[in-house]
């Protein structure tokens, strides 16, 4: 019996189509750009979905110098440390989630180069998990768009406890979503496929009062 012992084997796959595959979001059926070509154009609250971004969730110690300096190096981002914190650089946006978990969020078609480059570059114990076909964005903005968000979530709004940056991780109607505010009056919804549907409904009810404008 050999003596030696031989790392572990890890095979990272791309499981993306190509750019030459015409990929679908979980809105696909719902046919926002004759509703954007036809519908309002002025209204106070402004919904479009963010579509076919890659998200991937990241797990790893940052008490650990030397694994977060690595990761954030492939990153092109400083990790965000603060709790409900996220910070953005380019096409690069990351979210705390927890103390060892964020969500990153890259164009699509480079989820899969971000996962290699972190095999290749980044050693010690992480983990790096592609959940983009699990999850689209809702992008939400608007003068009326806080007013949309009282009726649908229980968490507190108001500009004074929920600055540009924040995020949470919380209820939203009868579902979840981690909600970030992007921009003055803008928010960005990370909202599991599975319910994609039954929020845009809601959406589109909750929003009824103050007149929705679809944009893609």
């Amino acid at each position: 019996m050999s003596d030696v012992t031989e790392a572990p084997l890890t095979v990272v796959m791309d499981q993306l189509a190509d750019a030459s595959i015409e990929a679908q979001s979980p809105l696909h059926h719902a046919d926002l750009a004759t509703m954007a070509k036809k519908g309002p154009k002025a209204g106070g609250v402004v919904f479009k979905e963010d579509k076919l971004k890659g998200l991937l969730t990241l797990r790893l110690n940052a008490e650990n110098a030397e694994l977060k300096a690595s990761a954030e190096k492939v990153l092109g981002v400083e990790l965000p440390t603060q709790p409900l914190t996220s910070v953005e650089s380019g096409e690069v946006s990351v979210r705390w989630i927890s103390p060892d978990e964020w969500l990153v969020v890259v164009p699509g078609l480079k989820a899969f180069d971000l996962e290699a480059a972190f095999q290749a570059q980044v050693s010690g114990h992480y983990q790096l998990v592609n959940v983009s076909g699990g999850n689209t964005i809702f992008l939400l903005s608007g003068a009326n768009v806080r007013d949309v968000l009282k009726k649908s979530t229980p968490i507190d709004v108001h500009p004074s406890e929920f600055p540009v940056g924040k995020v949470v991780s919380t209820v939203f109607a009868k579902s979840s979503a981690v909600i970030r505010r992007a921009g003055e009056d803008q928010y960005e919804l990370v909202v599991r496929r599975s319910f994609a549907d039954y929020l845009w409904l809601w959406l589109q009810d909750a929003s009824r009062e103050y007149g929705l404008v679809v944009e893609v």
